[in-house]
């Protein structure tokens, strides 16, 4: 299915977790112009349902897992386990966030026991920085 037990995708990635992931970057492209932002926790499903949390303050590891973990729980309620996704600048390269926030994913996935795995989006791709199976456009449009 291209996501392992250990909270990472892996080739081939499934072709319904690509196009989510897609719709995440078309998103985050179409409705973020400014140049400056907060990084963005988004814990749903793209295009579809989601809840979103801007980063505006650093915050210690603790708190980041609490955070995940309350985003989290109203779909876990429901049985349904969402996707999570870091919204930020820049490019596929490695941020101090995609670290902390990946690690706070991890931490909840253990005590909510579940294998999560935390994709980073950017403007024209995503990444999973536990894996580095990725997907990046030079320029994505709406299909």
């Amino acid at each position: 299915m291209g996501y392992d037990g250990a909270g990472g995708l892996r080739e081939p990635v499934d072709r319904t977790v690509q196009q989510l992931l897609r719709r995440a970057v078309l998103d985050h492209a179409r409705d973020e112009h400014r140049k400056t932002f907060s990084p963005a926790l988004h814990v749903g499903v793209p295009g579809i349902r989601s809840r979103r949390f801007e980063i505006e303050d650093p915050l210690d590891h603790g708190l980041r897992t609490d955070i995940v973990e309350a985003m989290m729980r109203p779909a876990l309620e429901k049985g349904v386990v969402p996707l999570l996704w870091l919204t930020r600048r820049g490019d596929t390269t490695a941020h101090d966030v995609d670290g902390a926030w990946s690690a706070a994913v991890h931490a909840a996935g253990g005590e909510l026991e579940l294998a999560l795995g935390l994709v980073i989006v950017t403007r024209r791709s995503w990444h999973d920085p536990r894996t580095g199976v990725q997907r990046t456009w030079k320029r994505i449009r709406s299909r």
